[in-house]
């Protein structure tokens, strides 16, 4: 994708005119150099400062000239390519290519069971990680649990650790630490092998800045590491408007760039060339409740412009999507999702994390990462669009059959359902009434019997004994020279 071109844009959905796009991003490049970013790491500031930034030590704030900016942006890759566990190639982040991984990081899970609204626990995410592997929409995984059964101090990369061992699909994740990406870094280089890691990358670190215009030690040093590796890093600003950024949904535009830009500046000033992804989790501020609604219609809007400005820059984007506020699986779960999943679709962002979850970003679900992987499907079809050509038209085949025939025995219609025809699973609901073995059940309890079959049925690809042997040394060792004890499960 050119750097700077309005062309990157969507097609099918478009929120901002060029020139609000334009005036966006000159407001944000106006914030970083007169006000600039405040970065809690010493290094972050050498390295800034060392490329042309104007550091006030004291303060710990970075003034960013609108050159150094520019020059980060036309630096950072315009596609990233992501790979699977084996090394095969899953997606190419360009363009309106899209792939779909559950939200991540949740502190809670409804029991599939007992419905049971509780902390979630290392079985718990090792099911949860084979269930995803399972699922034909949603083609990456994430580090979607924080389980309460191992320490948190090592919690990131035992995170790491279980997805690694029960999938072969790429992850987004993250660290908590500041020595995280290193670790897992090493636990990547274990599973793929150093020289393949390096080559094709199976996971994308998110890394977020504090509103408004903050970057904590922990963030900026997981974000120097990663740039460092060449681990592709999804900068992700969390700005809430009316909260920690203007309430004006323009305004929070303008802030949630200056944001990105100045991770973009602080990666590319680390190692030019490396890979960043220009993500979103921004969301508005219900004042009656002082809560972030991510399935508000509003937080939808900003992340889909936010996706525009992203793409306006020449970058792969990324946007939290597809989630609820709701607490439990119901209508509002449903149409939050659907509409998030759709937009994001239609928006051409690369990255939609967010499938499966509810409660502001807090609860994970087995039953709606079912759902939500049919609205995924659904979504991904829309996205393909009418297929036209001599054939697709049919018009000899209408004349063959008008007035007296049915399309049903046509190998035409033999040759072209399942290619038109988007097929979902038994967990949507298209049967007939006049089946008499027909019992209508809630999508709930249906995507539940659904979940527990792939998760009786499916196999995953083990690891091979000798790299899975030394992933658990490895894991064991760290937990080991913290005191830690190891979880049940693993």
């Amino acid at each position: 994708m050119p750097k700077f071109s309005f062309t990157n844009l969507s097609k099918r959905i478009r929120f901002l005119s060029s020139d609000e796009i334009s005036e966006i991003y000159a407001g944000a490049l106006e914030l970083l150099n007169e006000k600039g970013a405040k970065y809690h790491n010493s290094e972050a500031l050498r390295i800034i400062s060392d490329n042309g930034g104007e550091v006030n030590k004291k303060d710990m704030v970075a003034r960013l000239p609108e050159g150094l900016i520019k020059e980060s942006v036309v630096k950072a890759p315009s596609k990233i390519s992501l790979h699977d566990r084996n090394g095969k190639l899953a997606i190419v982040l360009e363009q309106s290519n899209i792939i779909f991984n559950p939200g991540s990081t949740a502190i809670k899970i409804i029991d599939m069971d007992s419905g049971e609204i509780r902390k979630p626990n290392s079985k718990d995410f090792i099911d949860f990680v084979r269930l995803t592997d399972a699922l034909d929409n949603i083609k990456a995984q994430s580090t979607a649990l924080v389980v309460s059964d191992v320490n948190q101090n090592i919690v990131d990369r035992y995170r790491l650790y279980t997805v690694l061992k029960n999938s072969t699909k790429p992850v987004i994740t993250g660290a908590f630490t500041k020595d995280g990406v290193r670790d897992m870094k090493k636990m990547l280089a274990i599973a793929m092998g150093e020289e393949i890691l390096l080559k094709k990358p199976m996971a994308i670190f998110d890394v977020c800045p504090h509103s408004p215009l903050v970057w904590s030690e922990v963030a900026s040093q997981n974000l120097i590491d990663c740039s460092r590796f060449m681990i592709p890093a999804e900068i992700v600003p969390m700005p809430l408007a009316g909260a920690l950024s203007p309430t004006t949904l323009a305004g929070t535009l303008v802030q949630h760039t200056a944001e990105a830009l100045s991770g973009i500046v602080l990666s590319q000033s680390t190692n030019p060339k490396a890979p960043v992804i220009y993500g979103s989790s921004a969301s508005i501020f219900d004042m009656r409740f002082g809560t972030t609604p991510m399935g508000a219609i509003e937080s939808m809007m900003i992340q889909c412009c936010a996706s525009e400005i992203g793409k306006y820059l020449g970058l792969p984007v990324h946007a939290y999507l597809g989630l609820s506020d709701s607490k439990t699986i119901d209508a509002q779960s449903g149409f939050e999702s659907g509409i998030g999943i759709v937009m994001g679709t239609l928006a051409g962002i690369n990255v939609i994390s967010g499938p499966g979850m509810l409660d502001f970003e807090s609860c994970q679900s087995f039953e709606k990462l079912i759902i939500d992987n049919e609205i995924c499907g659904q979504a991904i079809r829309l996205s393909k669009g009418i297929n036209f050509s001599n054939e697709t038209l049919a018009i000899d085949l209408i004349k063959t059959i008008a007035h007296e025939g049915n399309f049903l025995t046509s190998k035409h219609t033999l040759n072209w359902f399942k290619k038109e025809q988007h097929i979902p699973s038994s967990v949507l609901d298209r049967k007939t009434r006049l089946d008499r073995k027909y019992k209508p059940e809630s999508i709930c309890k249906r995507a539940i019997l659904h979940a527990k079959k792939l998760l009786s049925e499916h196999k995953v690809e083990r690891l091979d004994p000798d790299i899975e042997r030394k992933l658990d040394n490895f894991m064991k060792n760290k937990i080991r020279s913290r005191s830690l004890g190891f979880p049940t499960y693993q």
